[in-house]
């Protein structure tokens, strides 16, 4: 197992960037898959959206929502991965979480064993 800790979110408005980041521990980073989710509040009882996933090798892979605005990158010397968001817009208002997988990146939630509590962001019109 691997733990994750997710930090950066926050109040902005819209159009502003904002970078989260999750701290990974317990296991050998470099091995993971890693994976951006987000949780709207608006669907509280609808499955995590897949925002963006970077492999092992550092392919990247982003939803339609948020391509060209989000970028995936990861750091294995610091166990960290990370998410630089652009342009933030009102839609992207969610709480978003942090996931890791020994398989290949995934899109969906149950492509992941392992998640962060969550970091709230949420973007002000």
């Amino acid at each position: 197992q691997v733990q994750l800790i997710e930090s950066g979110g926050g109040l902005v408005q819209v159009g502003d960037s904002l970078s989260l980041s999750c701290a990974a521990s317990g296991r050998t980073f470099s091995n993971y898959a890693m994976g951006w989710f987000r949780q709207a509040p608006s669907a509280p009882g609808k499955e995590r959206e897949f925002v963006a996933a970077i492999s092992w090798v550092h392919s990247t892979y982003y939803s339609g929502s948020v391509k060209g605005r989000f970028t995936i990158s990861r750091d294995n010397a610091k166990n960290t991965v990370y998410l630089h968001m652009n342009n933030l817009q009102p839609e992207d208002t969610a709480v978003y979480y942090c996931a890791a997988t020994l398989y290949d990146v995934g899109r969906v939630h149950d492509d992941y064993g392992n998640w962060g509590q969550g970091t709230q962001v949420t973007v002000s019109s």
